[in-house]
C-alpha cells in the first residue's frame, strides 16, 4: 500500500510560519485563519512527534528539528511546482486562471491517486493500493484533472494509462513524497532512533565485494537501518532511480550518462578476463588462440550490454565466426554453475569472480583482451539530497571501491 498522503495545506502553513516567524502574518499569506494554522502546525508536530517551533511572546521560532524538516518540505513543494510546470509545457497549455496557483489547490490525496494509477493502470487496483474505495480514488483523480485542466488519463484496451503530461507530473510528485519520507527519517535520527532505509540498485560488478563490504561496515555502526538491494537491468534500475524508488545505483557507469538528470561518480576501474573452471583444457596451454576459444561453448551477457559488445568484437576483429551454443546469463550463481559443470568460457569482471578465484574454483585464461577497463561507480539523481546516514553509506561504498585498487 502507498504510504499516507501528506496534508499539503499543513505543509504550506508550516513553511510560511517558518518564513515569517509569525502565525498572524502566515495567516495573511495562506488565507487561513490563525486557529487553522495553529491547528495545522499542531497536527504536523503530532505526526512527527516533535516540536517544530518554540512559541514566545515575540513570535514563533523554528527548532533545530523543525529546520531539518523545513528543508524537506520546501524541496517537496518545489518538486510539485516543477512537475506542474513541466506537465503544462508537455500538454502545451498556456495561461489559464485555474493553473496560476495549482500547487496550492491540489491535495495530497489527489496526488497519491495519480501515483497509484501510474503504478497499476487500473482504478480498482489503484484504490486497493492506496487503501480507499474505488469511487473515492476515481473522484480524486478526476478532480485533479479538472483542477489542472490538463488531460491526465486515457483509456486503453488494458485499462487506464497516463498521458505524457501526467507521467512527468507523477514523477515529480513521487520525488516530492520521497523528500517528505527523507524528512521523517531525519527527524527520527535527530531523536536518536536511526531507522533510515536505503534502497540500492545494483548491477553485477558490484554485488560480490563492494556492496557486501559496504553493507557490513555501515550496519556495524548503524544496526537499525534497513537496506534493500534491487537487482535488475540497467534501464529498469535507472527508471527506479529517477522516480525516487531507488536511492542510488552501483555498477558499471555509462559515459556519458544516459540522461542529464543523473550524475555519475567513478570509484575504480575494472578489467575483464576470460574465466573458466580450474582444470579446464585451455589452462594447460601456454598460448591460446582465437581458434581455441571458438571451439568451446560460452556464457555471455545479454545483447546490447557493454561486455557483450566486447565479446562480439573479440571474434570480429580476428574475422572469425563467434562460437555457437551461447548461453546468456547475468547471475553469477548460474554462471559459476555452468562453468563448474562444463568446459564453457565466460567473459566477466575479474572482481566479480574474485571469491571463486581465491577459492581455486575458477581461473583466468592467459589471453590478452586489450584495454577493457571500465569505470565502476555510483549513479545518483542530480537533485538528490541524501540524509546523513545515506551519505555515510556512500562513503562506505567509496572506501570499499578504493580498497580494490
Amino acid at each position: 500500500m502507498i504510504s499516507m498522503a501528506p496534508n499539503l495545506r499543513h505543509l504550506r502553513a508550516f513553511c510560511v510560519v517558518a518564513e515569517h516567524q509569525s502565525i498572524s502574518r502566515a495567516s495573511e499569506k495562506v488565507f487561513l485563519s490563525q486557529p487553522a494554522i495553529t491547528q495545522a502546525i499542531a497536527k504536523l508536530e503530532q505526526t512527527l512527534e516533535i516540536e517544530l517551533f518554540t512559541r514566545r511572546t515575540d513570535g514563533v521560532f523554528i527548532t533545530d528539528a523543525g529546520q531539518l524538516y523545513l528543508t524537506r518540505a520546501e524541496r517537496a513543494q518545489e518538486f510539485i511546482r516543477a512537475g506542474i510546470d513541466e506537465a503544462r509545457k508537455i500538454a502545451q497549455i498556456r495561461g489559464g486562471k485555474s493553473l496560476a496557483n495549482l500547487d496550492q489547490l491540489v491535495s495530497g490525496v489527489q496526488l497519491r491517486a495519480l501515483i497509484a494509477i501510474a503504478k497499476t493502470g487500473n482504478f480498482s487496483l489503484a484504490a486497493r493500493l492506496v487503501g480507499i474505495s474505488q469511487p473515492s480514488l476515481y473522484r480524486a483523480a478526476r478532480d485533479l484533472e479538472r483542477l489542472s485542466t490538463i488531460p491526465l488519463f486515457r483509456k486503453t484496451g488494458q485499462g487506464i494509462e497516463l498521458t505524457p503530461a501526467a507521467e512527468i507530473l507523477a514523477r515529480y510528485v513521487q520525488l516530492a513524497f520521497a523528500e517528505l519520507q527523507q524528512g521523517q527519517m531525519e527527524i527520527r535520527a535527530y531523536k536518536g532512533v536511526d531507522s533510515s532505509r536505503i534502497v540500492i540498485g545494483t548491477m553485477p560488478l558490484a554485488r560480490t565485494h563492494i556492496l557486501p563490504t559496504a553493507i557490513t561496515n555501515i550496519t556495524k555502526r548503524r544496526p537499525n537501518i534497513e537496506i534493500s538491494v534491487i537487482d535488475g537491468r540497467y534501464e529498469d534500475l535507472l527508471h527506479g532511480l529517477r522516480y525516487s524508488e531507488i536511492d542510488l545505483l552501483i555498477g558499471a557507469l555509462r559515459n556519458p550518462p544516459p540522461i542529464d538528470d543523473v550524475v555519475e561518480e567513478r570509484i575504480f576501474d575494472d578489467e575483464l578476463a576470460l574465466i573458466v573452471r580450474a582444470g579446464h583444457p585451455l589452462t594447460r596451454k601456454e598460448k591460446i588462440t582465437i581458434e581455441d576459444l571458438a571451439r568451446y561453448p560460452w556464457v555471455t551477457p545479454r545483447e546490447g550490454s557493454p561486455t557483450r559488445t566486447i565479446f562480439e568484437n573479440l571474434f570480429a576483429r580476428k574475422h572469425h565466426p563467434r562460437p555457437k551454443g551461447i548461453v546468456e546469463a547475468s547471475s553469477l550463481v548460474l554462471i559459476r554453475g555452468l562453468l563448474m559443470e562444463s568446459d564453457r568460457i565466460t567473459i566477466i569482471s575479474s572482481h566479480q569472480s574474485r571469491y571463486e578465484q581465491e577459492k581455486g574454483l575458477l581461473v583466468p585464461l592467459p589471453f590478452d583482451l586489450g584495454d577493457t577497463r571500465r569505470p565502476i561507480g555510483l549513479t545518483t539523481r542530480r537533485d538528490w539530497h541524501p540524509t546523513a546516514t545515506q551519505l555515510e553509506f556512500v562513503d562506505a561504498l567509496r572506501t570499499a571501491g578504493r580498497n580494490l585498487i
